[in-house]
């Protein structure tokens, strides 16, 4: 998927998926991690559809995904300097739950108000953010409480009949079957390791 056919097919997969975000559908798409089910983190409605189809309390928080830190900083009242340079320095997909989300729905935040959000460092889905502008909500592809799928084809049948829209699974080049690490971060220094 290389050079200007590579380019164009990314672009229309992008189009396509824009779609299915902006009227409030599910996708399943590649992520740099695992597959995830996904949608528009802005829209609240598009989100309790993500906890009915994998069976999850909405007590529960999500990861989602944004293209820079300048995305970040838009959705968290307050950026701690650390992550900066945790984003920069990280050879590994690295989530960080940061307090106090603003401009999200509701129920994409934890009870807290806390928010977790990776910098994403994947061909599509930075293509994606970059045209969306907006953080999109990452979950694993799986019905809570089963494994994770590490690759398409582990995906279960009953999560790729619900959902709206399957990203070609050709664009899951660089993702790397394992879930992200995981560090919650305090505005006064504090680090916690909550997934290594």
């Amino acid at each position: 998927m290389e050079g200007i056919s590579g380019i164009r097919l990314i672009d229309e997969i992008v189009t396509q998926t824009l779609e299915v975000l902006q009227r409030g559908g599910l996708l399943l798409y590649p992520t740099d991690t695992l597959w995830g089910i996904g949608c528009d983190a802005t829209n609240e409605q598009a989100v309790e559809k993500i906890f009915a189809l994998k069976q999850r309390a909405e007590s529960k928080s999500l990861i989602l995904l944004a293209d820079s830190m300048d995305m970040v900083e838009r959705h968290v009242q307050q950026v701690p300097d650390m992550a900066y340079s945790l984003v920069e320095v990280a050879l590994q997909p690295l989530t960080i739950i940061y307090p106090q989300a603003t401009g999200l729905a509701p129920n994409a935040a934890a009870a807290d108000g806390s928010i977790a959000i990776r910098v994403v460092q994947h061909d599509f889905c930075k293509a994606l953010l970059r045209r969306f502008k907006k953080p999109i909500i990452s979950t694993s592809a799986n019905v809570s409480g089963t494994p994770a799928p590490a690759t398409f084809r582990d995906i279960a049948d009953s999560i790729k009949q619900d959902v709206d829209f399957i990203v070609p699974a050709l664009m899951d080049k660089g993702a790397t079957g394992k879930p992200s690490s995981i560090l919650k971060l305090g505005l006064a220094g504090e680090v916690k390791v909550v997934r290594r």
